[in-house]
Order: C-alpha cells, then structure tokens, then sequence
C-alpha cells in the first residue's frame, strides 16, 4: 500500500487524516449558504469542500421525474426541484475564485459521464465516485483515465461488486485511487455502520481506505479514523432545521470543529505501534527505580 497526493497533502500510513466536508446539495441552491459553508470548513481546518454535480435529466429516474414536491420555492416536479438546487457553470466558477482565494480545496461527486467532463474544466484534488455508481464500469474508466485521484465510496455494494470496481480503478488510475467505506443509510443506524470493515477492506484490496460517515454523532468517525480510515468525510450543514432531506443528520459548524479537533492528533497518539520507553518515561523510571 503506497501513499497518494490530494491537493499536496500526503494521504495514507502514518499520515494525518484527509478531512472533507460534503456540502452536498446543502446550499440548496443558494451561494451565498454555499459561501457560508466554505468559510465553515476553512475557519474548522478542514482539507477540502465537496459538492455534487448531476445532470438532472440523466440522474433522475423517469418514474420520478414528474412527481410532484412541495419546496420552499413551491410546488414543482421533482425534476424541476432537482435543477433548482443543482449548481451550473457559473456558480462553480464562482466557488472555483472562492476557494483559491481561502485558500481550500474544493471538488464534487460526479454522478453522469457529463458532470465528470464538466468537472473536468477545474483543477479539482481528486474525483469522487458516489456510491449508486459503483457499478457503471464505463463510467468508472473514464474517472479513472482523468488523472486525478479517485475516490469511491462502496455502500450499498457487495463484495463481488467491489470486486469488479477494483480491477477498473487498479487498472486504469495507476492505483491513484482510495475506497470508502460507508453505509448508505441516511441518517445510518450505529448498529449498521460496521466499522472493522474498513480494515478488512485494506486487507482484501491493499489500498488507501477512508470513511464517509452518514450517521448522527461523532463517534464512529473518531472510531473510523483510529481503525485506519486515512479519509474522513462527514456531510455539513448551517443548521439541522433547514428545508431538504440531508440537513438533519448533518455536522453543523460547532460540530466540525469538535470533530477535527479529535482527529487531528490521531496519529500523535496512535503512534508506530512499537513498545520503547520515551524520554519522560526514562526520567520516571530513574527516580522511582533507580536506574
């Protein structure tokens, strides 16, 4: 298992965790929440911002394209719903000048051949692959021939699944790639999140292994990252009580904070694993035996 480059950080064994905050479709479809949300992470020391890109007509199944949704912006069909909060050219221009200036990274799931060649336009940390997409082989070769690091997450998926994934990304990213472990359930119960699979993915597939977490509390990602998780991603809100269906379960800014603060110093007290006695120890020792 060899280390990769996000963003000029060094990611992997021994490393200090990744952190991304995943705005998501949280700004809901409102720049300056988005804003908010960036000066969130930025201010919390997170590495990077992530959104998601789709296009609408692509992504939303035909049976749910018509039905309608009552929104705060009225009542309208889910597709319409669905390009009101979806970001275009513009906006991500504009997040793009945003980010630099912070400075933070910033990049977005991509969820259709389209949004992966728009991303493209932008000097993006890496690619994500959201976990409905595990299983579009061509869409997995073409992220992984785009040069940047992948990353997949693999809820919902079994391991026969993952299988398959593995071979495309080994093959044709240069093994410039990190799984996630992660539990598509939103808000995930604790007693789902299965937490040792995260090692045994790095056993199984000898690579970078990180966590996205889609559960209430901080724990399980303070967890994860003690079990080896290299990459921590948690979804990020202003507040739990706004309109749409990923706020609740969301980290909200104090909540960020709290959370980087306890990883951060992860690998500090983790340690190499190897018993030796440190200095501090050696002066105890003097004094209370003697030698």
């Amino acid at each position: 298992m060899k280390n990769i480059s996000i963003d000029g950080h060094s990611v992997g064994e021994q490393q200090p965790v990744y952190m991304i905050a995943e705005i998501g479709l949280n700004h809901n479809g409102d720049m300056q929440n988005a804003k908010k949300l960036i000066d969130a992470a930025f201010a919390t020391n997170w590495h990077c911002v992530k959104f998601q890109k789709r296009t609408p007509h692509l992504c939303v199944p035909e049976h749910q394209k018509n039905v309608m949704r009552d929104t705060p912006w009225g009542k309208m069909t889910y597709l319409e719903y669905r390009y009101k909060v979806e970001f275009e050219k513009e906006q991500y221009d504009y997040i793009d000048g945003y980010c630099r200036e912070k400075p933070i990274a910033w990049t977005a799931s991509v969820w259709d051949l389209k949004s992966l060649e728009f991303l493209m336009q932008y000097k993006v940390p890496f690619i994500k692959i959201p976990s409905a997409k595990l299983t579009e082989h061509e869409y997995l070769v073409e992220a992984s021939r785009s040069g940047s690091p992948v990353i997949l997450s693999t809820g919902m998926s079994t391991i026969e699944e993952i299988d398959a994934a593995v071979n495309i990304l080994a093959k044709h990213s240069k093994d410039n790639y990190v799984l996630m472990h992660t539990n598509s359930s939103y808000p995930a119960p604790p007693e789902d999140l299965n937490l040792r699979v995260i090692n045994f993915l790095k056993e199984r597939y000898d690579c970078i292994v990180g966590y996205s977490g889609h559960e209430y509390d901080l724990e399980p990602s303070v967890i994860a990252a003690s079990l080896g998780a290299s990459i921590i991603e948690r979804h990020v809100t202003l507040d739990h009580n706004m309109w749409g269906s990923d706020h609740f379960a969301s980290l909200e800014v104090h909540a960020m904070d709290m959370l980087h603060k306890r990883i951060k110093n992860m690998n500090v007290i983790l340690g190499d694993g190897i018993k030796k006695l440190t200095d501090k120890e050696l002066d105890v020792r003097k004094k209370l035996r003697g030698y």
